[in-house]
């Protein structure tokens, strides 16, 4: 379980660094999209499956909010892609980036904090996840309200700006 979750962790940092290198936005709404798979794998593995799921879909109805705003403003008939000299100049920057903090912070780090829960089930009386579940909808529910408005509100205001010819307000432009 320790090395399936510092795999995840790995291919989440890569995947944040292809997010930030790259200017096309085609491409970096992929890599949100895979960067939040695997955030919400790291999720399942610490034993919160359904706050993972339910991650998994506001980051995807966020993503495509995000991907059709993007599409709209960005015509580019060919885009630059992560095999572009500047976008690699990008990449490698931020790696030596993360490569420079991950070593300043690696004393801190022991292989045993990467456990899952799994571990540790012997010790509860309710399994980790279904605690979590009650504590957000009991508390946290106005939050997951307000969460679900904000979206539905971005959704509709990224259709009325890229509406069309005729009366979107970016058309004009």
């Amino acid at each position: 379980m320790t090395y399936l979750l510092s795999l995840l962790v790995l291919g989440l940092v890569f995947g944040l660094v292809a997010v930030a290198s790259n200017p096309s936005p085609y491409f970096a709404a992929l890599g949100l999209v895979v960067v939040a798979g695997l955030g919400c794998g790291i999720l399942v593995g610490h034993g919160g499956a359904f706050l993972s799921l339910v991650l998994f879909l506001i980051y995807l109805g966020g993503m495509l909010v995000v991907f059709a705003y993007s599409a709209a403003l960005v015509a580019e008939p060919f885009p630059e892609s992560w095999g572009d000299r500047s976008v690699v100049v990008y990449v490698l920057g931020y790696l030596v980036a993360v490569g420079v903090v991950g070593g300043w912070f690696w004393q801190g780090w022991y292989e045993a904090s990467w456990g899952g829960v799994e571990e540790l089930q012997s010790f509860a009386t309710v399994v980790a996840d279904t605690a979590g579940v009650a504590l957000m909808y009991s508390s946290g529910a106005s939050m997951l309200v307000a969460c679900a408005w904000v979206l539905l509100l971005t959704l509709f205001v990224v259709l009325e700006l890229t509406r069309g010819l005729s009366r979107g307000a970016l058309r004009a432009v």
